[in-house]
């Protein structure tokens, strides 16, 4: 027995001597390498999104804004599994609802219908694959034995597997999940990010929601409550089209360019600007973003977030618009398009253009736009914003364009100021006449373009082209006198880019054909098609003595602040560029601003009526053009309608606004109205009257601290 005793005793001698031995070996030996193991970290760098940029008028009115909302939010952790975020997710669907919708199937049932917000956009994969994920033992039954042997002999992977599984759940199968779509939902929102990134499961929750998800963060790993933004519009249907979107936070990056903005470090969540002035100063609105580092653990674990850097909101955009002369044009135009629908051979009329620029600096003052439509659910009339219309649409717009043909034809040396020509019908061998409104007898250029004389135009294509009128005789007109006369529209900006910083900006179609009779078409305006910025930049060019200047419509960059009630310094101003020169003389430019007043100031000018007792001494012209729009009559031919159009600026010796009106479909043959004219002088007078109104305000303003100096 003390043999045995002691035998024992020498073992765990032993024992003992070898497990000292050992943490010796680990604490002296290895101890700093296992010591840096344990202390290994890595950390991660996430940026979060910042609130956008504002958007001002010329005058500092906010266009757009931010509007905070409650919203919820998940963050993944890595490590977390699937099922862990499956248990979140039903954990959250009992304390919150969220809006949803579903492609390609209807998940509620033929006879179970609702209306769905395209919050959340679950997909028929979306559901199939939760469906395997909390099926297992019905998921298992899809796999047949033929697959699973074609697995075992490698002819198969389990992703193709998968897909064969996917491939056979039913209808009927996902019919299950009727009860089960909003914690779907969820967690298809939970899984949308990246890991450390907080993924926005829902914006503009209640109060209600807010307050018992807070409550609850404790069983809620991962999920916050904070604040987050929507874009705000205060004048919600003035330049809505132009102003563009942003993405939501469930569509994130858009796919046609993940790789840019990825590369620019967005995170696939991020909203960014989606069209127009929001996505052409993307770089500019969406600031400087915040950013946050997660220290974690080798295994993952979350051991300390540290804040580097706030962040900065967006930069602010000042616009050249003149929000209040915006609206009062808009308001104009709508009522205008209301009312002359009721007249006779409008059907056809749907839209309308005003567009106003300051002809020295290109600046845009308004570029309205309206579109008539009828309202699917009341089946009453509504009138939508179409500003984006401006820069997107073309049209034909007929004799406003006669100002360039008459340079064109004094440049060219076809024609000469003061030359003379009969207006009277011109016949050409097998085709119709070729004639103005009515027979003006010998006219010369200021005639022409105050009465509107076709003739005239055509004949100085005709000199152009060094072809000489025989009545019924050929009309050889070549391909290069086409090209002449476009090369010389494109000068003031017809039928080319204006250089607009916004994109999908149309340059117009040129008429498909070079059949010599279209030349003469082309003269007045009824082949090739612009749009009302083209239109502008026309007359503009015409004002301000023959330079093409582009068209602005941002005029500064301004620095973020943080009250509301104030503006910050300027980054960056937009000045005037000029596009180029016009090859005319100052002393041509002038005879066809000679012309173009005599229209709007002379008894015999064709827009005289509506001008008369303007103070502001206008100058421009008139346009009718003929188009087609297609008929809703299966195989049925065009039908021909008529574009009214409108061009001027003022005042005529001394121009300060330029302006384009466009009328597409005015009216049917045999019929018409005064919506262009009416919709020029309307646009004329509230550019004048808030003009005048600002210069008494800031005259009383400057007489009232000239009083508080005194005292």
């Amino acid at each position: 027995m003390p043999f045995r005793l002691n035998l024992l005793f020498f073992i765990v001698f032993l024992l003992f001597s070898v497990l000292i031995l050992r943490l010796g070996l680990v604490q002296i030996v290895y101890g700093e390498n296992f010591q840096r193991e344990v202390e290994k970290t890595e950390d991660v760098t996430i940026n979060t999104p910042v609130p956008r940029g504002r958007i001002y008028d010329r005058y500092n009115r906010v266009i757009v804004d931010n509007a905070p909302l409650n919203a919820i939010t998940y963050t993944r952790f890595q490590g977390t599994d699937a099922e862990e975020r499956l248990e979140v997710a039903k954990r959250l669907a009992n304390l919150m609802t969220i809006p949803l919708s579903a492609e390609f199937i209807d998940i509620k049932g033929s006879d179970d219908r609702e209306v769905r917000q395209q919050e959340v956009r679950l997909t028929e994969r979306d559901l199939k694959d939760y469906w395997i994920m909390t099926r297992p033992e019905k998921a298992e039954k899809k796999i047949t034995a033929e697959d699973r042997q074609l697995l075992k002999e490698g002819e198969i992977t389990d992703k193709e597997v998968y897909d064969r599984q996917l491939e056979r759940i039913t209808k009927k199968d996902l019919l299950e999940l009727k009860e089960e779509v909003k914690v779907i939902a969820i967690k298809r929102q939970m899984e949308a990010g990246y890991a450390l990134t907080p993924q926005i499961i829902k914006s503009g929750v209640t109060k209600e929601e807010f307050a018992i998800v807070s409550e609850n963060l404790e069983q809620l790993p991962g999920v916050d409550t904070t604040t987050y933004w929507e874009r705000y519009y205060p004048e919600d249907r003035t330049l809505r089209t132009l102003l563009g979107n942003v993405s939501s936070a469930n569509e994130g990056l858009p796919r046609d360019r993940i790789d840019y903005y990825l590369s620019r470090g967005y995170n696939r969540n991020d909203r960014v600007g989606t069209s127009y002035l929001e996505k052409q100063y993307e770089d500019v609105l969406s600031g400087q973003k915040a950013q946050v580092k997660h220290v974690t653990s080798k295994s993952g674990s979350l051991l300390e977030t540290i804040q580097v850097s706030e962040g900065n909101r967006g930069s602010d955009l000042v616009l050249t618009v003149d929000m209040e002369l915006q609206k009062e044009v808009e308001k104009v135009l709508e009522e205008e398009l209301l009312q002359t629908k009721r007249k006779a051979g409008t059907q056809y009329l749907d839209r309308a253009f005003v567009v106003m620029m300051d002809p020295r600096t290109g600046e845009i003052l308004t570029m309205a736009g309206k579109q008539y439509t009828i309202d699917q659910e009341t089946g009453k009339p509504k009138v939508d914003d179409f500003a984006l219309g401006n820069i997107s649409s073309s049209y034909t717009m007929g004799s406003v364009v006669k100002g360039a043909t008459i340079l064109a034809g004094f440049d060219s040396g076809a024609i000469s100021p003061g030359d003379v020509f009969v207006d009277q019908p011109l016949k050409f061998a097998g085709t119709k006449e070729k004639k103005s409104v009515r027979n003006f007898g010998p006219i010369n250029d200021l005639t022409a373009l105050q009465r509107s004389s076709n003739v005239y135009m055509f004949r100085t294509v005709m000199e152009m082209a060094n072809v000489k009128y025989r009545l019924n005789g050929t009309l050889p007109i070549k391909s290069s006198t086409f090209a002449q006369l476009r090369s010389y529209y494109s000068q003031f900006g017809l039928g080319i880019s204006t250089g607009i910083d916004l994109d999908n900006e149309s340059t117009g179609f040129q008429g498909g054909s070079d059949i010599p009779g279209t030349a003469l078409d082309l003269a007045i305006g009824q082949y090739d098609t612009y749009t009302p910025l083209q239109l502008v930049q026309y007359v503009a060019t015409i004002a301000n003595g023959g330079y093409r200047v582009k068209p602005q419509i941002v005029k500064e960059v301004r620095e973020p602040t943080i009250r509301e009630d104030e503006i910050g310094n300027v980054q960056h101003s937009f000045e005037p560029e000029i596009l180029n020169k016009v090859t005319m003389s100052k002393d041509e430019i002038e005879r066809v601003q000679e012309g173009f007043r005599r229209v709007m100031q002379t008894q015999n000018g064709t827009a005289y009526s509506a001008f008369a007792n303007a103070s502001y001494k206008p100058a421009g012209k008139t346009g009718t053009a003929e188009a087609f729009v297609s008929s809703k009559v299966k195989g049925a031919k065009p039908i021909e309608v008529r574009n009214s159009t409108l061009v001027g600026y003022a005042p005529y010796d001394n121009p300060e606004i330029a302006f384009a009106v466009v009328v597409p479909s005015a009216y049917t043959p045999n019929s018409s109205h005064s919506m262009s004219r009416d919709l020029g002088k309307a646009a004329l007078d509230a550019y004048f009257d808030l003009k005048e109104k600002g210069e008494e305000e800031v005259a009383e303003k400057e007489a009232q601290e000239e009083v508080q100096e005194q005292e």
